[in-house]
């Protein structure tokens, strides 16, 4: 191995173990009941973020330097059944794709971590919170850089796991846990799409490698080995999966209830990361799309509608982190739809962008909020609205079916409870119910002592 590839290596595999390092430091001490103080915890993750930042922009600039666009770093095959088609292995790509968004992660990040650490000072939870974002971390890092399919849903159920649980992080309330348990049923269904995906694609190619998506060669000039037909099953699954992780429709109704959680959270999630990591996941497997047509006009219709329905919803918002984050979704909708038009390096600069100025909008929002009713307060009166959804063109009765529709956000929350969760329940609860028979008659009693116990109410706080 020479000197430059052993650099190589050790960048990338720091980028790796920083997070791993500080999410490891923040869990262990809590296992043992050991408390951290704040600043000790402030400076592990200031340590942490730096580590990996920096590491990221010596790859960087050593790819740069050496002509490489394309590292690989694999840790070892883990499991290989040659019987079964089975090879399982932890590998990580650093290439055009995977290094600016893991710059981008790092410094987003790195910049909601200080914010917080000043936001919940003396926040009961202050320790559980960094606990979450370093779990976060972790995932958005192992995400970022997977090479195979196993890795990327490792890193992308770390993501998911950690987002439910800041979503539930002031849980003495009735509504955020609520909230919380209703996106991790909806990232529970992208899961098992994506699960599928990864069955599907060590069916037809024996591995989890994203080589036979991508190609050999570097993104986003490979060219798929796969026949139109695979392409069209996996890309189907994994743009299911995308859908639910960025809350493209018809599952955009988890993202207003995201913002239970605390600023922070929200602004590096639903604002920055976590919202753009389904089209993360369409731009590393892009070149499938060049393998079916079907494929590709899904995509692109599926941004367009999403963009359009979250103009709509984010005109008729009444508070600003809502607004924000269906604003938020017109952007995440567009770029799946240039996704979808081949414009892939287009796409990566505008979620870069994007990502960058919905996490100081969040950020600030409490701040512009306290500003904004300064300035009222000072004249005395009510700002200037200006309304820039010009529909006065439209006659009363449309604009009044799409203020409804606008308003009850799509009906799309309303239509899944209907047509996806109520038949599952219904099956589920029909065979518990034979269960419960069987066991009762077997015991010649009641054979569940919880069957007494009353379901708990969500009272007042009921979001829905």
């Amino acid at each position: 191995m020479s000197n430059i590839d052993l650099i190589f290596r050790l960048c990338g595999v720091a980028v790796i173990v920083s997070p791993t390092v500080l999410f490891a430091v923040i869990a262990l001490p809590s296992l043992l009941s050991w408390k951290l103080s704040e600043k000790q915890i402030s400076r592990c993750c200031e340590m942490a973020v730096l580590v990996g930042l920096f590491s990221s922009l010596l790859m960087l600039l050593l790819m740069l330097v050496t002509g490489k666009r394309y590292v690989p770093i694999e840790m070892g095959n883990w499991v290989i059944l040659p019987g079964e088609h089975f090879h399982f292995q932890f590998k990580f790509v650093y290439d055009r794709l995977s290094v600016p968004f893991l710059i981008l992660t790092y410094v987003l990040v790195g910049t909601t971590g200080a914010f917080a650490n000043r936001y919940l000072h003396r926040e009961r939870g202050y320790n559980r919170f960094f606990l979450i974002y370093a779990m976060f971390l972790l995932g958005m890092v192992v995400a970022t850089l997977a090479g195979t399919i196993e890795t990327l849903f490792f890193g992308w159920e770390l993501v998911g796991l950690s987002s439910a649980l800041l979503i539930a992080y002031f849980h003495e309330r009735q509504a955020p846990v609520s909230n919380g348990y209703r996106v991790w049923t909806i990232y529970r269904f992208a899961d098992a799409s994506f699960l599928a995906a990864s069955v599907a694609l060590h069916h037809f190619h024996g591995a989890g490698v994203f080589s036979a998506l991508m190609g050999e060669g570097a993104w986003p000039y490979g060219v798929s080995t796969l026949t139109p037909h695979q392409a069209l099953v996996i890309g189907v699954l994994l743009l299911i999966a995308a859908a639910g992780k960025s809350a493209l429709i018809p599952f955009s109704g988890w993202l207003p209830r995201a913002m239970e959680g605390p600023t922070p959270s929200s602004a590096i999630f639903y604002g920055a990361l976590s919202v753009h990591l389904g089209t993360y996941l369409l731009l590393r497997v892009s070149p499938i799309f060049e393998q079916s047509i079907v494929l590709r006009v899904a995509v692109i219709s599926l941004g367009i509608l999403t963009a359009l329905f979250a103009t709509l919803a984010s005109s008729v918002q009444s508070d600003v982190k809502t607004g924000l984050a269906f604003s938020s979704l017109t952007q995440v909708g567009i770029i799946t739809a240039e996704i979808g038009f081949g414009f892939n390096y287009l796409a990566l600069i505008h979620i870069c962008g994007h990502a960058c100025l919905r996490a100081i909008q969040l950020l600030t929002a409490p701040s512009l909020l306290r500003d904004y009713h300064s300035m009222e307060n000072a004249i005395g009166d009510h700002l200037t609205s200006h309304n820039h959804h010009n529909t006065g063109f439209l006659p009363l009765s449309v604009r009044l079916r799409l203020y409804r529709f606008s308003f009850e956000r799509g009906y799309f929350d309303s239509l899944l409870d209907e047509y996806l969760v109520k038949p599952f329940l219904y099956v589920f609860q029909t065979c518990d119910k034979f269960e419960r028979r069987w066991t009762d008659y077997l015991t010649n009693d009641m054979s569940r002592e919880s069957d007494s116990v009353p379901a708990v109410s969500l009272g007042s706080e009921d979001p829905s």
